[in-house]
């Protein structure tokens, strides 16, 4: 390491101090900071030894002002309880404290084309170091298109036409996991109800429920979409299901809505498992407590916020990138509400 100047006691230790210590540029410190992988890990190591030498604690402020940017990054979301936006968020905030950044969230009542715009405005006259929008409907498209390329802004859950960085849960993935689950436990044929059609997050999960039963060679049955997201809707579409006594397998596009067909069934004397089995969504922390724990997909919420937190970084760091999509597998999990035919 190269000397630095001593300083006054009262002193609180720079980047440029830290920078000096390790001879190394304050980017490269910003860098290890940051965890950006594009650092060796030798220089990786010398600048954790001169941050441990000189006591050097990073804050905000001065690293805006060696940096020239924001340590705050911009989400825009939709003020919702419901589960996967909420788990999302959730996650996002710690991914970016472990970055050493701080989360702002614009948070709109409405997924709208104008409430979407605004919040965007409102974090550029902020100047925040990026931007990420949870996107999941089609009304966000056309603000997000309005954003100038040069804004470091990255997608979550949003149109995967759009020439923008985009981040997802692969839902064609997790469609996929449970109609075949249920077909591999000898149902002929497997029944969905489905988000909201506005809702990229239901399209991918309808096609990856349709191209399923195609591949398999299986009757691909009427669609039952839902209003909205919640057990109310899932609820109604329970009673339809329950009137149709050829129904065995049916697959909800969330925990929210298949709580409300268990509901339903119930209600009018179809037992789950034994007459219908079923599969949810999103694996909410009530699923393995539902009569019967309920079978279900896991989005890895956790993985998508590090991907796209990555991709905002990246996008700060390097300037204008080309569009890069990442999709992030989710994983099945088993309880007791799929019956075994074959059994």
């Amino acid at each position: 390491m190269t000397s630095v100047p001593s300083s006054s006691p009262s002193r609180v230790p720079a980047m440029t101090d830290v920078a000096a210590l390790a001879g190394v540029s304050h980017q490269t410190v910003s860098r290890v900071l940051n965890n950006h992988p594009n650092v060796s890990e030798r220089t990786r190591l010398r600048v954790q030894a001169a941050i441990t030498e000189l006591g050097y604690r990073p804050n905000s402020a001065a690293k805006a002002l060696v940096t020239g940017r924001s340590q705050t990054i911009g989400v825009v979301a939709q003020s919702s309880t419901l589960f996967g936006p909420a788990s999302l968020l959730a996650a996002f905030n710690v991914a970016a404290a472990q970055a050493g950044f701080a989360v702002s969230v614009a948070s709109i009542r409405e997924l709208d084309r104008g409430s979407f715009r605004d919040a965007v405005e409102r974090h550029l006259d902020t100047r925040v170091a990026g931007i990420v929008v949870i996107a999941p409907v089609e009304t966000a498209s056309a603000a997000i298109e309005a954003v100038a390329d040069d804004v470091p802004l990255v997608m979550v859950d949003g149109d995967p036409a759009l020439p923008r960085p985009l981040v997802t849960v692969d839902q064609e993935e997790g469609a996929r996991l449970a109609t075949q689950h249920l077909l591999d436990h000898g149902h002929a044929t497997v029944w969905h109800v489905s988000g909201p059609g506005e809702w990229f997050d239901g399209r991918g999960r309808v096609r990856g429920w349709q191209r399923t039963l195609e591949a398999a060679g299986a009757q691909v049955p009427p669609l039952l979409p839902a209003l909205d997201w919640s057990a109310a809707s899932g609820y109604q579409a329970g009673l339809v299901l329950s009137r149709m006594p050829e129904v065995t397998a049916v697959f909800a596009a969330n925990d929210h809505l298949a709580v409300g067909v268990l509901r339903a069934l119930h209600e009018r004397g179809r037992r789950v498992p034994d007459e219908i089995s079923l599969v949810g969504f999103d694996d909410v922390p009530e699923a393995g407590y539902f009569i019967p724990p309920l079978t279900t997909i896991r989005p890895d919420f956790d993985a998508v916020a590090r991907a796209s937190l990555r991709l905002v970084l990246d996008r700060i760091e390097q300037g204008s990138l080309p569009p890069h999509h990442v999709s992030i597998p989710p994983v099945l999990v088993t309880r007791d509400s799929v019956r075994d035919l074959r059994a």
